[in-house]
């Protein structure tokens, strides 16, 4: 079993020495043994950084990680956990779009003044009542 030092794990999976040693803390990983100050792993820790850092990309908290694992370490990810993040990622992409769509009308917009285009009001109206809905009537509709 290859045996990587803390500074070894940090230049492969380009996680700093300080989380590493955070994650060790919370018990997301384990160090097998120290050899003086530094702490020794197995390099099966490489894996198991990736899908931490694929769970962190994805918004799960490091607790929620955390029990993505089970006592051997080994994953044992929930799939229903993954599909309600997948839907909820869903619905963050679908307002991004929105608020894409509406920054790109503004831009484009050829009314003299943003507070003179009808549909840049009624933005407005909807993003102070938090319900940003950019329909195709808006777009096409008079600016």
């Amino acid at each position: 079993m290859p045996v990587l030092d803390i500074g070894e794990v940090s230049e492969r999976s380009g996680v700093a020495p300080s989380t590493l040693r955070y994650y060790e803390e919370i018990g997301l990983i384990a160090s097998l043994w120290r050899r003086g100050l530094r702490r020794q792993f197995d390099a099966d820790v490489l894996l198991k950084l990736s899908l931490i850092a694929m769970g962190k990309a994805a918004g799960f908290s490091l607790e929620k990680i955390a029990g993505m694992f089970g006592r051997d370490g080994r994953p044992d990810i929930p799939r229903d956990q993954l599909r309600d993040k997948a839907d909820e990622l869903q619905r963050q992409m679908a307002e991004l779009r929105t608020l894409r769509d509406i920054l790109r009308h503004v831009a484009d917009c050829p009314a003299p003044s943003h507070l003179e285009c009808p549909s840049f009001r009624k933005l407005m109206q909807a993003a102070a009542r938090r319900k940003l809905v950019y329909r195709s009537s808006v777009r096409s509709g008079a600016r």
